[in-house]
């Protein structure tokens, strides 16, 4: 099971800020646990709104990838701007394959609201969800532009804008790309799914 962690706790940067949690998903519906096992979404509003959230970008839920999903072999680039327009090729394809060839296993992406996908088998699940088809609550389709590109000490930090035929208006966001070797070691996304108008 993947491992994310998201924000947690009483106090913005108090020692019990952020808590592990693991993330399962079934049939439409997302199911959360504290390491222990304690359930702790009931009667936390917080929670449940960042829970929603993923729900609906459909990033960490929903997914019904088999648990042996073979991840497939890496496939570096010749340059930083070449990992990341392959990157957002194959997003835009929703093209699984050429996504998980880019990520190593220690990819780290980093996601609204101190959420983050850490290994490549969570990444791996969180495209998978991305890439399902809208009617089963992925956002296939979405189509990603880049307005504007760049570097700071070969981070490429790229502003886009994303639509698709199911959105009523356009979604502006912004990405930072961390590349090693050719591959996509890291990666910050102001992307949330929360925050899409769809028709």
């Amino acid at each position: 099971m993947p491992m994310i962690r998201i924000p947690w706790g009483p106090g913005a940067g108090g020692p019990d800020r952020y808590r592990d949690r693991k993330i399962s998903a079934g049939a439409g519906f997302l199911t959360t646990s504290l390491e222990g096992g304690v359930d702790m979404l009931e009667g936390n509003p917080i929670m449940k709104s960042l829970v929603l959230g993923l729900a609906i970008v459909s990033l960490t839920a929903a997914v019904s990838v088999a648990d042996d999903m073979k991840l497939p072999p890496l496939v570096p680039q010749a340059s930083p701007q070449k990992v990341v327009d392959e990157h957002l090729d194959a997003l835009n394809s929703c093209d699984w394959n050429r996504l998980m060839a880019q990520y190593p296993d220690d990819v780290h992406i980093i996601l609204p609201d101190g959420a983050e996908a850490v290994g490549r088998e969570a990444v791996g699940k969180l495209f998978a969800g991305f890439c399902k088809s809208k009617a089963d609550g992925g956002l296939r389709g979405l189509k990603f532009t880049t307005l504007s590109t760049f570097s700071v000490d070969g981070t490429l930090n790229v502003q886009w804008v994303a639509d698709a035929d199911f959105l009523a208006e356009p979604y502006k966001g912004a990405d930072a790309y961390v590349t090693r070797d050719g591959l996509m070691a890291a990666q910050v996304t102001t992307f949330d799914g929360s925050k899409l108008k769809f028709k």
